[in-house]
């Protein structure tokens, strides 16, 4: 996949361009929504001889224009995201810096220099898509703004969980309560992140439940505190695990610096600095103060079992579905 880097105003010239279907949106997440989206341009790519292509945004709108919620941690960081749209099979992904400047185009401004001039046969976006100045733009007027230089798609809204809508900001709820089970049949993959393996305190090999402490490397929305059943890949191999999200409350009384620490199953390998990657699937419990370092270890065991049963549960019921 092509990578185009693009700050307003851009240089690029329609006749030096190849002819595109466009898949347009911010797609944090890249969700089953956004999925849908990005494959219909494909298709049209594919009938009609275009390139594949998306464009994206960066940093997320909310950032500049000075909103009240400001979106500074991501479903999909920036690289996490340009991986997931090259896995679908695009061609050419065009990332569009965000700036005021831009915001302020016009929404015939915004069709006339990112769509006519970039050379755009054909777009898709979703029903809420929207463009221009104040996003007064939208799909409805796309046909009066296109100057019949480019044909259209507009993607229906996508639900699930009766009728519940696809939507970045549904996933972002569901992270933010800790309700990770739900988000493959948003996502069509369990939610994870990356991260690099740094120097803890060592206190967990102490009490016989080494951890591997981790650093995400990128902005990732992280699921809310409390201990998840997880998958950590180390050296392209995976392993499952526990991973404890929050503050340690039973040694530490009034730091408040946030930890993600794994302990990983038939694991005993030192990867202090290697980059791992953590799937999230089942919380088990929330962040909770223990009396003393025994009842601790007791719970810890607790959780260890209840997440060795239910990756056995989902074993079984892959094997049954295949």
């Amino acid at each position: 996949m092509k990578i185009i880097r693009i700050r307003h105003p851009h240089q690029l010239k329609k006749e030096e361009l190849p002819e595109t279907s466009l898949a347009l949106g911010y797609f944090d997440g890249v969700h089953l929504g956004h999925q849908q989206v990005i494959k219909t341009a494909i298709e049209k790519a594919k009938s009609e001889g275009y390139e594949s292509a998306v464009m994206t945004f960066d940093p997320h709108p909310s950032v500049v224009l000075g909103r009240d919620k400001k979106i500074n941690y991501y479903l999909t960081p920036l690289e996490e995201k340009q991986q997931l749209i090259a896995d679908l099979g695009v061609e050419r992904l065009y990332i569009v810096e965000f700036t005021q400047e831009f915001a302020n185009l016009l929404p015939q401004e915004f069709v006339d220099q990112y769509i006519i001039e970039l050379n755009v046969k054909h777009i898709c976006a979703g029903f809420d898509f929207s463009y221009g100045k104040m996003g007064k733009g939208s799909m409805e007027t796309m046909p009066f703004h296109s100057r019949n230089e480019f044909t259209q798609t507009t993607i229906n809204k996508q639900t699930v969980f009766d009728e519940v809508k696809i939507s970045s900001s549904f996933i972002r709820e569901l992270v933010n309560k800790g309700e990770v089970e739900k988000l493959p049949f948003l996502l069509a993959r369990p939610y994870s992140f990356r991260g690099v393996v740094v120097d803890g305190d060592k206190r967990g090999r102490t009490i016989g439940f080494p951890t591997a402490n981790i650093r995400p490397n990128s902005d990732y929305l992280i699921p809310t505190t409390g201990v998840y059943a997880v998958k950590i890949r180390v050296n392209s191999t995976w392993y499952n695990g526990v991973c404890n999200i929050g503050y340690k409350p039973t040694f530490n009384h009034d730091e408040k610096v946030q930890s993600i620490e794994v302990h990983i199953f038939n694991f005993s390998e030192m990867i202090y600095g290697e980059e791992v990657i953590v799937e999230w699937y089942k919380r088990i419990r929330a962040e909770k103060k223990f009396n003393n370092i025994t009842d601790l270890i007791k719970r810890i065991e607790q959780d260890k079992d209840e997440a060795i049963t239910y990756f056995e549960k989902i074993r079984e019921e892959t094997c049954f579905l295949s």
